[in-house]
């Protein structure tokens, strides 16, 4: 049975959303066409995104990183409705991967989102008064009426269930994949230096990691700590010793993947949590924190510590340097066990017949 399913991604803003645009990449490019006729909805801008599926653009919108940019998509695209149903006439399901739902899917077809985490209800001081609004609106909205709800950890399943009362079967955990085919191991001599990926957000946690590292230098001042990821100088004034990278090709990261003497990962909030993985699957030891979603993601594979204390993440690290040879191993097991995005989307095409079945 082959199932017609569109992926309208008009909120999609190419290079400004971290991993849930990964995770639509992946998905668009890996989809079996055989098991799945899908065709994604763009706005201008994003021509191209969707490099193994059908795409339409919408010419009358355009997506931005905003708060205003993205209402006035949202209104644009509502809009458009009742033209892009006329296209759907024959679809079984429509999913929307950026959960936000534009334009609303008509009655008669499954209705599939895709709830990353519900952080403005778990930490709502991460956020400010309009940015809470916002995802009341515009995220919290579509799950109630969805046919079927995809999550991508146990912890964001339960997050769902507890605060938006979805019931539990109509709720489907898919993890996480990553690019099996990028990461691997290398043969680089490591160095003296802690990698952390990750855009600034509150809820990364920059200033402990930072705070953790000054520790450790009283007794290693040689040690350094490196940054990657968009938007960095928002952190302000680092010491010299931290490296602000920005954002970084696949090869430079494979290649710091390869020389980090450690992998950090103090966040203190995550639905799922891809930088483990991949760091694992590269050889790298990974250090991470205890809470949310990451113990979920990373088993036994590295060594937790509490991500609220600069003391506690110091002794994690000084943990992790004993116990590298180790970690290294279990990280490259527990990386196969996780598997590639092709697992992941093999996953999302079972949802979809599954949801199709619902309403057919």
């Amino acid at each position: 049975m082959t199932v017609s399913v569109a992926l309208p991604m008009l909120n999609l803003v190419p290079g400004a959303m971290g991993g849930t645009e990964t995770y639509a990449r992946a998905l668009t490019r890996l989809l079996d066409m055989s098991r799945v006729d899908a065709t994604a909805y763009l706005p201008v801008g994003a021509e191209g995104f969707s490099g193994g599926v059908p795409e339409v653009i919408v010419p009358q919108v355009k997506a931005g990183a905003s708060t205003a940019e993205r209402l006035g998509t949202i209104v644009k695209a509502n809009l458009l409705g009742s033209r892009l149903w006329g296209q759907w006439k024959a679809t079984n399901v429509v999913h929307y991967p950026f959960t936000i739902a534009i334009p609303p899917a008509p009655r008669g077809i499954a209705r599939v989102v895709t709830v990353f985490d519900v952080q403005h209800l778990d930490r709502p001081g991460s956020f400010t008064h309009i940015e809470r609004m916002y995802r009341y609106a515009t995220y919290d909205a579509p799950v109630p009426k969805a046919d079927l709800v995809i999550t991508i950890s146990e912890f964001a399943r339960n997050s769902v269930i507890h605060y938006l009362g979805i019931p539990p079967e109509r709720i489907r955990t898919i993890h996480l994949g990553f690019d099996n085919s990028v990461f691997s191991p290398g043969t680089e001599t490591r160095e003296n230096f802690l990698l952390y990926p990750a855009r600034p957000y509150l809820h990364k946690n920059h200033p402990a990691l930072i705070k953790a590292v000054e520790l450790l230098r009283r007794q290693d001042p040689d040690l350094r700590l490196v940054l990657t990821g968009e938007g960095l100088e928002r952190l302000g004034e680092l010491p010299d010793w931290v490296e602000r990278r920005g954002l970084v090709s696949i090869d430079e990261l494979k290649r710091l993947y390869h020389t980090a003497r450690l992998m950090v990962f103090p966040s203190l909030y995550e639905g799922f949590g891809l930088p483990p993985l991949e760091a694992m699957a590269s050889g790298c030891p990974v250090a991470a924190s205890s809470a949310a979603s990451i113990p979920e993601v990373v088993a036994d594979a590295a060594i937790l510590f509490d991500p609220n204390s600069p003391e506690a993440i110091a002794d994690g690290i000084e943990r992790a340097f004993s116990a590298s040879a180790d970690l290294v191993a279990r990280g490259l097991v527990r990386a196969e066990a996780a598997g590639g995005w092709d697992r992941c989307v093999r996953a999302h095409e079972d949802a979809y017949l599954d949801a199709a079945a619902l309403v057919g």
